[in-house]
């Protein structure tokens, strides 16, 4: 049984591709004596003849990755393109470093561990990239014997801070 004309006129009806064009198979006899546009427009109406709904592309896995790259994951070597100075410039690194370095300088000297002829010396010193990091300049500093009197370990300011408040109540 060939319906490639009734195929054809239902595409025309539906205003589709002739792909889309779905035939009811229990009834392809009535589809087949449907021999004008009319006909063919009361089939559509019965349901025996249908438009197939256009096939597109998921974005479900679009969206997943997008999640995952929203929570840092994907960004591994093997996604990356360009320098490492592509992606985060020099200027913001140098930037991020320096602050870093000048802050630290500042409590130093603030808090009476530098003197202000050292403190000099080391913020030209850490302005004309000398130190890689906080780290290294504590060392410097250490190892220069730059300092007035010794730092505090990381617990130390804590139970200082809570030994003066016990002391006022």
């Amino acid at each position: 049984m060939d319906l490639k004309s009734q195929r054809k006129m239902a595409a025309r009806v539906l205003k589709c591709g002739e792909t889309r064009i779905w035939f009811d198979p229990a009834r392809l006899q009535d589809i087949s004596d449907a021999i004008t546009a009319a006909d063919i427009r009361r089939l559509v109406n019965d349901g025996v003849i249908k438009k197939l709904q256009k096939k597109g592309v998921s974005k479900a896995r679009t969206r997943r990755v997008k999640a995952q790259k929203a929570k840092g994951r994907r960004k591994g070597h093997g996604s990356r393109k360009g320098k490492a100075t592509a992606r985060r410039g020099k200027k913001v690194t140098w930037m991020n470093q320096i602050r870093a370095l000048r802050k630290m300088l500042k409590e130093l000297k603030q808090g009476g561990y530098l003197s202000n002829a050292h403190y000099r010396n080391l913020y030209r010193k850490a302005g004309g990239g000398f130190f890689r990091s906080k780290a290294h300049m504590r060392l410097y500093i250490e190892q220069h014997k730059m300092l007035e009197k010794p730092l505090p370990e990381h617990g130390e300011k804590k139970s200082e801070k809570q030994k003066e408040e016990n002391k006022k109540e």
